[in-house]
């Protein structure tokens, strides 16, 4: 590359591999210029297709292959955790909502917590659990099942639990979801074929980073409104906050609780994965045709999960200095 060029990328470079170093730091500061600059929100608002494309791409052009398939040859705790993030949360989140007259009471709301529990899990969960220390290859495994079936499974809650709701039939749905992913999965694959493994493993740092200014365009896009919503309707606004963090760490202690026989560490990683569910996805394939209520929602989910990881960083380096320490105990012993 001609020096000229090399300058010129230089500094970019350095920035985002600076980005992609500060780790959980940055993950939980995107909310909070998402919300302080609603400016932003509504520049990158029409780019939210394009920024979930690109964050489905990076999350599948670094796919361990090598470390799939080997759980991939182990599948039974694969399978567990698949149908509990598949079908487990979406048909408890809708026998729940019907059995308290939530569907009813507020559809808008109903509707962001089905879609909420159909979604398939983030495809940062991988990199957020890597970056806390914790199982990453289980969770991508897990993902990458997971993100397989949610266009057949998504469009069979929907049909189930949103026929007349949701503005999109559910086999539309089913097929925009199938249609998003193949797609990111095929410029992902590309990708690696022109660039290698090797080189997107040595450029990990800036990819991180690039991976964290793509979460701002999202998450700005998303939360644009919020605080114009909280100076308008402040209770409203946050008792439906209240609501997205006790679903997400309900989500996470269950999950934790239901796998604990497996090593809390590893139950730990699961039930992170299983938390934090991929809105964007659904966004996409909605079109974002949404009620008000489920944007505001949606909106404020990216708090817990912007937060959480760098909240629970703390638990799971516990977690994880346990598993080092028994580790070494049976070693030594043996």
């Amino acid at each position: 590359m001609p020096s000229v060029l090399q300058q010129v990328f230089a500094l970019p470079l350095r920035a985002l591999t600076w980005l992609g170093d500060q780790g959980t730091r940055a993950v939980a500061a995107i909310a909070f210029i998402a919300v302080a600059v609603p400016p932003l929100g509504a520049l990158l608002r029409p780019y939210v297709t394009e920024a979930i494309f690109l964050l489905l791409c990076i999350s599948f052009m670094r796919v361990d292959l090598v470390a799939l398939y080997g759980h991939l040859r182990r599948p039974a705790l694969v399978a567990a955790a698949t149908a509990w993030t598949t079908i487990g949360v979406p048909l408890i989140v809708g026998l729940t909502a019907h059995a308290t007259g939530l569907a009813d009471s507020s559809p808008g709301l109903f509707l962001a917590l089905m879609l909420q529990g159909m979604a398939s899990p983030m495809m940062a969960a991988p990199a957020l659990a890597a970056l806390m220390g914790l199982d990453a290859t289980l969770v991508l495994v897990t993902l990458v099942t997971s993100t397989a079936l949610v266009p057949f499974t998504a469009s069979l809650f929907a049909s189930l639990f949103l026929d007349g709701i949701l503005s999109i039939s559910p086999p539309a749905l089913g097929l925009k979801l199938l249609g998003i992913l193949a797609a990111s999965l095929l410029a992902a694959t590309m990708i690696r074929h022109l660039f290698g493994t090797e080189a997107i493993q040595r450029h990990k740092r800036p990819i991180d980073g690039l991976n964290i200014v793509i979460l701002l365009v999202f998450a700005s896009a998303v939360m644009g409104d919020v605080a114009s919503d909280l100076i308008t309707n402040p209770l409203a606004t946050i008792a439906v906050a209240l609501l997205a963090f006790a679903v997400y760490f309900t989500l996470l202690a269950v999950t934790t609780l239901i796998f604990r026989r497996i090593g809390t560490e590893r139950a730990f990683a699961i039930g992170l994965m299983v938390s934090q569910r991929n809105l964007g996805l659904m966004l996409a394939a909605t079109a974002g045709a949404l009620p008000a209520t489920t944007w505001l929602y949606f909106a404020l989910t990216q708090f817990p999960i912007h937060l959480a990881p760098y909240l629970l960083m703390p638990i799971a380096r516990r977690l994880t200095a346990r598993t080092d320490t028994s580790a070494a105990a049976a070693n030594s012993i043996t």
